[in-house]
């Protein structure tokens, strides 16, 4: 297979992400009325893991990482391993080989426990360093 098909899919996906960054980046979420509200918190008050996702993005569209981790920690480190499964998918793309992503149960079942976990602490007296 040429070396432009195999780049192909990985490109296409950082171009995807790209222009979200850059819709977000252009569209300030800090101002109301762009973005939809939380469903969880609009109903609830509760704040989910994803709550402050769309101002992290646009922080790091920004390059403002200390406010990117303020609106979302846990954004941000899925951004960061999004760009090392990036590399490693296009270095290995340009290696021909193939890239096979494999989680097991136990990843799936501890990335939600961190989920959870980043969830019940930011909602919590203690945890408001993690509020949005």
């Amino acid at each position: 297979m040429p070396l432009v098909r195999r780049l192909l899919t990985p490109v296409g996906s950082i171009a995807g992400v790209a222009a979200a960054f850059a819709y977000v980046g252009s569209v300030n979420p800090n101002h109301p009325g762009h973005y939809p509200v939380c469903p969880l918190y609009a109903i609830t008050g509760v704040y989910c893991p994803g709550c402050g996702g769309l101002r992290s993005a646009y922080a790091v569209a920004h390059g403002d990482l200390v406010t990117a981790l303020g609106d979302n920690a846990l954004a941000v480190v899925g951004y960061g391993v999004f760009a090392v499964v990036m590399v490693f998918w296009i270095v290995r793309a340009v290696r021909n080989q193939p890239m096979r992503i494999s989680v097991s149960a136990r990843w799936w079942w501890a990335i939600g426990a961190v989920a959870l976990i980043f969830s019940i602490v930011r909602n919590l007296p203690f945890g408001s360093a993690l509020i949005p």
